[in-house]
């Protein structure tokens, strides 16, 4: 009788609304990972400055999209293996960046049911250079670039038409912000700043694009 005179809310019921952008690129030497840093759960912004570029080894990282939890977890469980395994064996120990994409891979697709989250691991290794592969649920793919989150459907056509093989750092770094920078525009789950991370044989490099420092397109 209670539940007919009052009903549960249908938002109770509801499954969450996450959005986010993320996107991974190769250059001549090394790659370029960015994120937007809102987090949404619904229309509610819970979050406006994280960083979704998570280390998984010195240079090797990943971009976090779906749910913050999920994400978080696998990132911090391979970080955590990959650490292990450079205790255990020699000086020289680089992790292949395929490596800590597999074990991604495999976690994802274990719990697959379980977990929400979209990772796209990133980095550089003396084997194969820069590598850029997105995993979902058991997918292993390895691209020159790749991009996940609510915003990536924004800018499908922009990636399509500006990505070129063999761009420079800096260019690549421009074609990162660029795209970051139309997807929060477009995209209402998608905004804040702009945290980029570069890799290349020489380690890997942070910065964050405050929101007055975005380039600027139609509106300007």
């Amino acid at each position: 009788m209670s539940e007919e005179l009052f009903p549960e809310p249908e938002w109770l019921s509801e499954e969450v609304k996450t959005g986010t952008t993320i996107i991974a690129v190769t250059f001549d030497g090394g790659v370029v990972l960015g994120s937007d840093s809102r987090v949404s759960a619904g229309e509610s912004v819970v979050n406006r400055v994280m960083n979704k570029l998570s280390p998984l080894h010195d240079k090797i990282y990943c971009a976090l999209s779906g749910s913050a939890a999920d994400a978080q977890t696998i990132a911090e469980i391979v970080n955590y293996q990959l650490d292990v395994h450079s205790y255990l064996s020699p000086m020289s120990y680089d992790p292949l960046v395929c490596s800590a994409a597999t074990l991604v891979k495999n976690i994802s697709y274990k719990y697959k049911e379980e977990l929400s989250a979209h990772l796209i691991v990133a980095g550089w290794d003396r084997k194969k250079g820069g590598q850029v592969y997105a995993t979902l649920n058991g997918l292993l793919s390895r691209q020159p670039f790749a991009i996940g989150g609510s915003g990536s459907f924004y800018i499908n056509g922009f990636v399509d038409a500006e990505y070129r093989k063999n761009m420079t750092k800096r260019e690549s770094q421009e074609f990162v912000v660029n795209a970051l920078t139309l997807a929060m525009g477009r995209d209402g789950s998608s905004g804040g700043v702009a945290y980029v991370v570069t890799i290349d044989k020489d380690g890997a490099e942070e910065k964050c694009v405050l929101g007055n420092e975005l380039p600027k397109f139609f509106d300007e």
